[in-house]
């Protein structure tokens, strides 16, 4: 069901998907019966499943979801978001997502025309309230590749890893991750899989790992240690190629962890903060 302004999208929540995912990142599965899902895995459900007529040139759908992009050519980017686990989403159970744009705004930045968008989403099961998750998505003008694009060759100076501060892991971000993690969010974004349109139209060096990719192993690097994350607030501050590497930081604390995204060159490309359950 949906208007203008509203989506609203119901299903049964099953298991096979968080099992995909916990064998994509190579990573222990949750305790679903008993714990529900992690922190960001409800990303991998009631999505939106647009018709292919309706998607543009980049693979993103230009009609019928929310956003759609506020006029033909721009370019979508994810830029960060904040998520609230009010309670287990449970598997084999029912679920809603009720999603609305709450904010637009236009700027100008150094590389033109920004448009800012806020989408809100609620999932509610047996009528509680279990997610509230705020996204923020820019959309651009279209890229000009040159001197100063995304294409610009960057210099990698490797740094060490600050040991006594974040605890590090490294993630491969190879083509076929990047493929199988679109195929499981059903992200047609072609800047993640088609390395010619990445290069040849957007004006990237290379194929382009996925914000939310990178926020989801952010909450997992809670996880691993044991820790049940409720909360976490993200951004996403530079483009993150697949070739450059991927290396998790996080940074205990009580009751918050800092965490963030690198590459192989030390440049951070998404910082979070984390809240754990008490």
């Amino acid at each position: 069901m949906s208007d203008s302004h509203v989506i609203v999208r119901t299903e049964i929540l099953r298991p096979a998907p968080a099992v995909a995912l916990a064998r994509l990142l190579d990573v222990a599965p949750p305790n679903l019966e008993r714990d529900g899902l992690p922190l960001l895995w409800h990303w991998l459900y009631l999505l939106e499943c647009p018709h292919q007529a309706d998607l543009g040139a980049d693979g993103h759908p230009v009609r019928g979801v929310i956003p759609t992009p506020p006029e033909p050519g721009r370019r979508r980017m994810w830029a960060g978001g904040r998520v609230t686990r009010l309670r287990p989403l449970m598997l084999d159970r029912e679920a809603t997502r009720r999603s609305e744009i709450t904010s637009v705004a236009d700027k100008e930045g150094r590389s033109g025309r920004l448009t800012f968008v806020t989408v809100r989403h609620t999932i509610t099961q047996a009528e509680d309230v279990a997610v509230v998750e705020e996204q923020d998505v820019v959309y651009r003008d279209a890229a000009r590749p040159g001197p100063g694009s995304e294409s610009a060759a960057r210099a990698f100076v490797p740094q060490p890893p600050e040991r006594k501060e974040w605890e590090e892991w490294e993630v491969e971000t190879d083509p076929t991750l990047l493929f199988r993690f679109s195929a499981l969010t059903y992200n047609a974004h072609r800047i993640h899989y088609d390395r010619d349109y990445a290069r040849d139209v957007e004006g990237y060096a290379g194929l382009v790992t996925h914000g939310p990719l990178q926020a989801l192993l952010m909450a997992e690097a809670v996880r691993r240690s044991g820790r049940r994350a409720a909360a976490i607030e993200y951004k996403l501050v530079a483009p993150l190629l697949a070739h450059e590497g991927l290396v998790v930081g996080a940074r205990p604390g009580e009751p918050n962890w800092d965490t963030r995204i690198r590459d192989h060159g030390g440049r951070l490309t998404a910082t979070g903060y984390i809240r754990l359950n008490p």
